[in-house]
């Protein structure tokens, strides 16, 4: 059994907030390149040079990307052999969210309740998601999520009956009614399977994969890639003013469902898509004793 301590796990949440939400993902950064040099619009290939350079100055003066620096939603893989010790993984978590917000000079835009609408003063509490997994390392992908591009997010319990061409509709329907507003270029994740919940979850996880891989089952690569054909045929372009890059990318994340159903679920990420994964080590419990 190994151990880590929630003081190790506050310091890493903190850093990923500040560096998910200021620098560009390398893969993000080559996708819009690429989207530049396909795009044929002359105010489409304006708007794509103007992100890489927020992007560039972002970076360079340690500033959020976009003035919504989203609800943290936080992915957590817990290695069954790893004890978190010295406190709550979940408080701990949440205290990495509200220094790292702090110390970034990140907007802070949770509400403690959704109808009263009072802000909670420090992006708290995140949205978590545990995986108890192998091994004895703890894997923390942090995802801040703006309500831009989330709010554009739509979920249909379509009938087994409505097949792969249903399935298609629903996905090209959600992103041209969403039209500007997610901020494109945009990514697509599409959760296809489960329960009504789980299908919303494989499509904001389908989110974290990298620009330009596809999915490993040849016939859903194929999908992905019509799918990323018909919504850039939408000609919504980057930022609503026309052009052939309405998407940068479509990631489709499958489950098993039941007989009677074919749940379905649209999560889009702006132009940002942000996110920053660490792997944590655990040390042995011995050492405990030494510190």
């Amino acid at each position: 059994m190994k151990i880590i301590s929630v003081q190790e796990i506050i310091a890493a949440v903190e850093k990923l907030c500040i560096e998910a939400n200021c620098v560009l993902n390398s893969d993000l950064q080559a996708a819009l390149e690429k989207a530049l040099s396909t795009e044929e619009s002359p105010q489409g290939r304006e708007v794509i040079e103007l992100l890489l350079r927020n992007a560039q100055i972002a970076a360079e003066e340690k500033m959020p990307i976009c003035q919504d620096t989203g609800m943290a939603v936080l992915f957590v893989e817990v290695g069954q052999d790893l004890q978190v010790v010295q406190g709550s993984l979940t408080e701990a978590l949440n205290e990495g969210v509200r220094r790292g917000y702090k110390k970034g000079y990140l907007r802070k835009s949770v509400v403690k309740d959704p109808l009263e609408r009072v802000n909670t003063g420090d992006n708290t509490p995140a949205v978590i998601h545990y995986d108890i997994v192998p091994g004895d390392k703890l894997i923390i992908t942090v995802a801040p999520k703006g309500f831009g591009s989330e709010n554009m997010g739509a979920l249909k319990m379509l009938k087994p009956s409505d097949g792969l061409a249903g399935v298609m509709n629903f996905v090209v329907n959600t992103v041209d009614q969403a039209g500007a507003n997610p901020c494109p270029p945009i990514i697509v994740g599409v959760g296809i399977g489960g329960t009504m919940e789980k299908a919303a979850l494989l499509a904001k996880k389908a989110l974290l994969r990298p620009i330009g891989t596809s999915h490993p089952d040849a016939f859903y690569a194929q999908v992905e890639k019509e799918l990323l054909r018909r919504i850039n045929s939408l000609g919504i372009g980057p930022q609503g003013f026309g052009g052939r890059n309405t998407a940068l990318a479509v990631h489709v994340e499958t489950f098993p469902t039941h007989i009677a159903g074919l749940p379905v679920a649209v999560n889009i990420n702006c132009h940002v898509a942000r996110h920053r994964r660490v792997v944590l080590e655990g040390r042995e419990s011995a050492d405990e004793h030494h510190s």
